[in-house]
């Protein structure tokens, strides 16, 4: 028998059970043996591995419930972390639920949460005010911006951006601006500049009594290592501390996790109860209170934010960290089919360094998963689009769909034959590609060339990159202008006769040619001027990269110390890929017809349904989710491992371990997509299919046949699918190993049956239909699908949407305002 006092209500001792839980205990029934013995183990550490989909969170709550039932704990005892506040109040209303009234007084809440609580009441023991400001990042932002412009920062590259991004890394390592001084290369300028910038942001918020989000968690570290009393108190009051989505904690959360749970030696347990702190009850033979009771819930093949700064180290060395600890392994899946599970396992059964589990479910085998190859991104996006109708039609809500991708600029195909085909959807925690600013700064130089009195388009490209035009030389260009009757275009040229320094004069008359000069690349030759065709005119590609490296923008991108410009500047490449394509497809188009095309889809109306919207993402936004069908695109040596990732922290394993994580989010369907041709870095090129699908059982996937004949082997088999990848001075016999597996497995052609070529690849091609009309029956022709008979029209104005039966591509929805089609005759 057990006495358990409450440490913030001493009025009483109350008797604990020597069990958590009984066969009989409403908190125990339901659930698996392994969920069982989590709930129901004590002792100081406990490890529960809980794979993918697999009830961790009922686990958790349940856990909690059960040491204030069984009154081993008071609800003030507990303190449960999350990282969302979402995840949080979750948990909580879940504990509540199972409770009632008998829980309040617990701490369920984000590891910034608790700092800030902390931190109020403790402020004056580091020199805080208790009302002391949080910074966010906007904030954070702003200081930064001020301090770069005072020292001038940004003529050695530095932006708010880059210096917030390695200010947080470097305070989520625990290091301030103190000790990264006593390391600092002196003889390195931009390391020097970097020193002052965050020297001077430290005192900025210190002198404004403020926090950022970075400091709450490291200056909570730093009061319980400089004040061990206080530390006491909390580590005291916290007998129980469990710790949600422990593979995603930094060096910061898992320092703060381990002072919390540090035992209190017996000189300060003597100096609290001195001062009337109650300790009776908590310390032991020694006269210390043990430490916390501690216990972690997570899964190191689901740690996929090492550019965060996650440490996949503080869940696979738990065990070490905590001597004894136990470890619970949940391998029980509740929501997935066991072919998606068998092909997670087979995956992430490949990476090293992780604790061996195996999803199983109870459910069935389920649907095979379905894997697709096609020529180009369109036609993968056709793919997609065409089975998320075929899933609608078989009653799947639009809004239990969801694609994923590894990079944002993926999303331009997807997008574009979405549009086209009349599909709802969203872009989560992204922006449309069409609406990106580096998209819309790339936009603004061809329409600053095609047309020269575009004012808004000038401006945007006045000072973008930065070249030290400033709001005012802005106005005073627009003055000069208006004064003298001339074009904004026209007054950049006189900008000599501004009175403006040599600097700002120089870089307004630079760009001014770089346009002019851009300009003239479009202008046709003298035979193309007489047959009134475009010949002789540069390609609409040919002109986007010449603004592009001529103005600076993408070198901007790509030399910046912002880990965001290098998305953007994959964005703006994927851009000029997209110029390639329209050029090869259009050959006598000009860039106003470009211009328009893009316009057509950036300007089509969202279309909404009652089933919701199929949801776009990449895979690391997909983490926590769950969707009844699953489309895995993109699925590409390059893109996934993505190119970048044998430079990044966690490398191509935590690339595995983001597939891993795509692949259980589905429930019932997975899709798994490639193309043979995809655009990296503004260029065409043959892709190969992702080292990954080679480590999924082939028995598991159902390969669907791509159209047409792209093929090697006498015609047979795809020439992406078939190319070996490994070869004299690749002992690992490259990305796709020397299992002796041939890749013929993955050709989507390996039917004996005849093949028939498809008219058209799916090209992106859009139309301006302005005032068509169509009505069943009616017969059309599309750019792409041939020839169809209209079946319905539904929809009303510009969201109009035409169901057609086509001759050979079978049905397809089409939205009207943009299809590439035209109508061939009246229905009968």
């Amino acid at each position: 028998m057990t006495l358990i006092l409450d440490p913030d209500d001493p009025a009483g001792w109350r008797e604990a059970s020597d069990h958590a839980g009984t066969a009989e205990d409403p908190l125990t029934a339901g659930l698996n043996p392994q969920q069982r013995e989590a709930v129901e183990y004590r002792g100081q550490a406990l490890l529960i591995v809980a794979g993918a989909g697999s009830g961790k969170t009922r686990v958790l709550t349940h856990r909690i419930a059960s040491l204030i039932q069984s009154r081993e704990a008071w609800p003030s005892q507990i303190l449960a972390i999350t990282f969302t506040n979402k995840a949080a109040a979750e948990m909580r209303e879940r504990v509540e639920a199972l409770l009632g009234e008998g829980a309040s007084g617990m701490w369920i809440s984000t590891f910034h949460s608790a700092c800030v609580r902390i931190l109020r009441r403790e402020a004056e023991s580091i020199g805080l005010s208790s009302t002391f400001t949080i910074y966010d990042s906007a904030d954070t932002r702003t200081v930064l911006k001020r301090i770069i412009k005072e020292l001038d920062a940004d003529t050695m590259g530095f932006t708010p951006a880059s210096a917030q991004a390695k200010i947080s890394k470097l305070k989520n390592e625990l290091a301030d601006v103190e000790s990264y001084a006593r390391n600092a290369n002196t003889n390195d300028p931009q390391e020097v500049m970097f020193l002052e910038i965050f020297r001077q942001y430290t005192r900025r918020l210190r002198d404004a009594s403020a926090l950022d989000f970075d400091d709450l968690i490291a200056e909570t570290v730093y009061l319980f290592r400089a004040f061990p009393k206080v530390a006491a108190l909390y580590q005291r009051r916290f007998r129980h501390i469990l710790v949600d989505e422990y593979q995603d904690t930094n060096h910061a959360q898992y320092a703060l996790i381990r002072e919390l749970t540090r035992p209190v030696e017996k000189p300060i347990v003597d100096e609290l109860d001195a001062h009337g702190v109650l300790v009776r009850g908590l310390v032991d033979r020694n006269g210390e209170i043990p430490g916390a009771s501690l216990t972690v819930v997570g899964d190191s093949d689901q740690s996929i934010y090492a550019f965060r700064g996650a440490d996949i180290r503080n869940i696979v060395e738990f065990e070490r960290d905590f001597p004894g600890a136990k470890v619970v392994l949940l391998e029980q899946n509740y929501r997935s089919t066991q072919n998606i599970l068998s092909a997670a396992n087979a995956v992430i059964s490949n990476n090293f360094d992780r604790k061996d589990k195996k999803l199983w479910t109870a459910d069935g085998d389920g649907e095979k998963i379905v894997g697709y190859t096609g020529y180009t991104a369109h036609d993968e996006a056709q793919f997609v689009a065409d089975e998320i109708e075929a899933l609608h039609r078989a009653g799947v809500a639009y809004r239990d769909i969801a694609v994923f991708y590894r990079t944002n600029a993926q999303t331009r195909a997807l997008e574009e034959i979405f549009v086209r085909s009349a599909l709802p959807y969203r872009v989560v925690g992204g922006t449309k590609f069409y609406e990106r600013a580096e998209i819309k700064d790339a936009m603004a130089y061809l329409i600053a060339v095609a047309n020269p009195l575009d004012e808004l388009a000038l401006r945007r490209i006045l000072n973008t990159p930065k070249r030290g035009i400033g709001p005012a030389t802005e106005t005073t260009i627009a003055q000069f202008a208006e004064q003298n009757e001339l074009t904004f275009r026209q007054a950049m040229r006189h900008a000599r006769e501004l009175g403006l320094g040599p600097k700002v004069t120089g870089a307004i008359t630079a760009l001014a040619d770089v346009l002019d000069e851009a300009a003239a690349m479009l202008v046709p030759s003298q035979a193309g001027i007489e047959a009134g065709t475009n010949e002789g005119a540069a390609k609409v590609s040919d002109v986007l990269v010449f603004l592009m490296e001529r103005s600076g923008l993408l070198d901007a991108l790509r030399t910046s110390r912002d880990p965001q410009d290098e998305t953007r500047a994959e964005n703006v490449e994927e851009l000029v890929a997209q110029t390639r394509d329209f050029d090869r497809e259009n050959p006598q188009a000009t860039l106003v017809d470009f211009l328009t095309q893009v316009s057509l889809v950036a300007a089509a109306d969202e279309l909404d349904d009652a089933s919701g919207t199929v949801s776009l993402m990449t895979l690391h936004t997909a983490k926590g989710l769950e969707y009844h069908a699953v489309f895995l695109t993109g699925l590409e040596e390059g893109l996934l491992p993505h190119q970048m990732s044998a430079s990044e922290p966690g490398g191509p394993a935590e690339e595995r371990r983001l597939f891993y994580v795509g692949i259980t989010r589905a429930r019932q369907r997975l899709y798994l997509s490639l193309a043979m041709s995809r655009a990296q870095f503004g260029e065409v090129a043959v892709a190969m299919p992702s080292r990954y699908l080679q480590e999924i059982p082939e028995e598991l996937i159902d390969w669907k046949q791509s159209p047409g004949m792209a093929t090697s082997r006498g015609g047979t088999q795809p020439r992406a699918l078939n190319a070996r990848r490994g070869g004299p001075g690749n002992a690992s016999g490259g990305a796709w190993g020397t299992r002796g597996r041939d890749l013929e497995r993955f050709s989507v052609t390996k039917s004996t049956a005849a093949k028939t070529e498809w008219a058209n690849r799916v090209t992106g091609t859009v139309r301006d239909n302005g005032d068509l009309t169509l009505e069943p029956g009616d017969r059309i022709r599309h750019t792409d699908f041939g020839e169809g008979r209209v079946t319905q029209v539904t929809g009303e104005g510009t969201k109009r949407i035409a169901h057609v039966s086509f001759d050979t591509a079978g049905a397809k929805k089409l939205l009207i305002k943009i299809a590439p089609i035209e109508k061939l005759s009246a229905g009968s």
